[in-house]
């Protein structure tokens, strides 16, 4: 008896080893690793995987494969090659061979009938259940241990995808800081920063408010139509239409690409604004005729709203008071070499200048690199005093604005100061209007080169003073918007007209201080104090041997 069950228990481990090193062990491993790649792709061909979550409404587009769905699949499929593993130990190997051989039925389903037989396959099947077990526990093992390996190289793959996204976001962030890129919304009511613009699917028009470098891929997102949108610059989203996130209306191509410059035109009602402007804008596009510059409209509704104007310029004197609460910005974009800005300009109603409250509420002001400020000398009552005859009914012909621009500025100056919290580094570009009538009124004397002077003369000395004082760098012009618009205009007095702007314009890093002309105080392109007079043709004043000379250099 002492030595049978030693031989017993030899004979078991033998079949034991005989079972699991020659069948067991690479049965049950093979079919664990057929789960594993088989749980890797869809449970049910042609049916939806519930493992990967549904498009959220938020943003329409699915998460990147690498941030969710490769560690669900990779977990999901090494547990199903385990459940696998153990399962056929269980239903194979367990309930089926071991099962059988203690029954003594055969692998065809026959019981055997021979005594002798049966008692082997008695001794056989502790062998065998032992064996499948040993197999079983090495095959969860070993595959394990190849999940383990898997796992590490899919945790590589993903921090290489997550730093890739990581990467791209901050070379954009870099980029987008390095070139001053800030985008604002042009629109009334909001006017507010746009840090990612959303953007539309071309193909099912549903909006992306994420489309960046992130969890929904790197370089490209997958719309939940199928649709794949670029995530950067360079992959295209440029090119998708863009809205504001805040008011949802359309922003132009140029957003987020561009630098922009915001320049309102501030003066009082009927002081010219709309007029100034309208000459400006064809100012740039007579610069853009000559090849010195590339001049776009932003945007279809810039473009009809320049003609609109200059068809409305085209049929009467005066252009119609501008109305409708908050202005929207009328937006160029303006190249020259490599550089470009997109530009905005601001011509708000004259009564939003009439008390602190209105002005507080432009929020645009809040934006402004550089501040065009229109002054209508003949609104200002220390200029009307001096006028007599003909040319007090002249002035008032000219339907000057209630208000002055020495009142306009005080009006604007503390509030623009608490708005932008930055007025002494902006610069600000006077521009006198009306210079066609100006130009006819002997009450008052001559405008030389030096318009901040003629302004001291006329009794504005503390305009020109505070202009001076408060801000970066300040210089003057004399403009008619008349000789600039309309029918027939000038194409040189066109491009003067332009030359605020392009100061302005100077002062964020575009190549146009030479398109703006030296200033006339000795302060070059941005020196503070000066300016430079431009007019319109001498209408109704006597040539002299002076005003002869003045014309012909202006």
């Amino acid at each position: 008896m002492n030595g049978i069950a030693p031989a017993v228990l030899g004979f078991v481990a033998l079949v034991a080893g005989a079972v699991c090193l020659g069948n067991a062990l690479w049965q049950l491993l093979a079919q664990g690793v057929r789960a594993v790649c088989g749980g890797l792709g869809p449970w049910q061909t042609g049916r939806k995987d519930v493992r990967i979550p549904a498009v959220g409404a938020d943003e329409p587009a699915e998460l990147a494969y690498w941030w969710r769905q490769m560690r669900v699949d990779a977990v999901t499929a090494g547990d199903f090659g385990i459940r696998v593993i153990w399962k056929r130990f269980v239903d194979q190997w367990t309930r089926r061979t071991t099962a059988n051989l203690f029954r003594g039925i055969r692998s065809t389903g026959f019981i055997e009938r021979n005594s002798f037989v049966r008692m082997m396959m008695w001794v056989v099947a502790p062998g065998t259940f032992l064996g499948a077990l040993v197999g079983a526990v090495l095959a969860t093992v070993v595959l394990a241990l190849t999940l383990a390996v898997f796992a590490l190289l899919l945790g590589l793959v993903w921090l290489g995808a997550a730093g890739t996204a990581l990467v791209l976001r901050g070379v954009e962030r870099g980029w987008v800081t390095v070139r001053r890129i800030r985008v604002k919304c042009p629109y009334p009511g909001c006017y507010r920063p746009v840090p990612l613009a959303v953007h539309r699917c071309p193909g099912c028009r549903e909006p992306h408010a994420r489309l960046r470098p992130g969890r929904y891929g790197a370089l490209r997102h997958t719309c939940s139509c199928g649709q794949r949108l670029g995530a950067t610059r360079l992959a295209g989203r440029s090119r998708l239409t863009a809205l504001c996130p805040h008011c949802d209306q359309v922003l132009p191509n140029a957003v987020g690409t561009t630098r922009v410059v915001h320049a309102p035109l501030v003066g009082g009602t009927s002081s010219g604004k709309t007029m100034l402007m309208a000459a400006m804008v064809e100012g740039l596009h007579a610069w853009s005729r000559r090849g010195e510059l590339r001049v776009e409209y932003a945007s279809t509704d810039d473009r009809q709203a320049a003609n609109s104007l200059n068809q409305e310029l085209a049929q009467g004197t005066w252009a119609h008071a501008t109305t409708g609460g908050q202005p929207r910005a009328f937006m160029l974009t303006v190249t020259r070499g490599r550089r470009r800005r997109l530009l905005y300009l601001y011509d708000p109603m004259g009564e939003s200048l009439e008390d602190a409250e209105r002005v507080r509420a432009q929020h645009y002001l809040a934006h402004t690199d550089g501040v065009v400020l229109v002054a209508d000398v003949l609104a200002e009552p220390t200029v009307r005093t001096k006028l007599t005859g003909a040319d007090a009914d002249r002035a008032t012909a000219a339907r000057p604005s209630p208000q002055g621009p020495w009142e306009t500025y005080q009006r604007l100056a503390g509030e623009l100061s608490a708005l932008t919290g930055r007025r002494g580094r902006m610069s600000v570009a006077t521009v006198v209007t009306k210079r066609d009538v100006l130009d006819q009124l002997g009450s008052l004397p001559v405008a030389g080169a030096r318009i901040d002077t003629w302004l001291t003369e006329i009794g504005l000395g503390g305009l020109v003073r505070a202009l001076g004082h408060d801000f970066k760098a300040a210089r003057y012009w004399a403009v008619s918007a008349h000789a600039a618009t309309g029918t027939g205009p000038l194409d040189s007095e066109q491009r003067r007209a332009a030359e605020p702007v392009l100061w302005l314009l100077a002062a964020s890093g575009l190549r146009t201080g030479a398109l703006a002309g030296p200033d006339p105080a000795g302060g070059g392109d941005g020196g503070r104090g000066g300016g430079r007079t431009f007019g319109g043709p001498w209408i109704g004043r006597p040539r002299t041997e002076k005003t002869e000379k003045r014309y012909n250099t202006a």
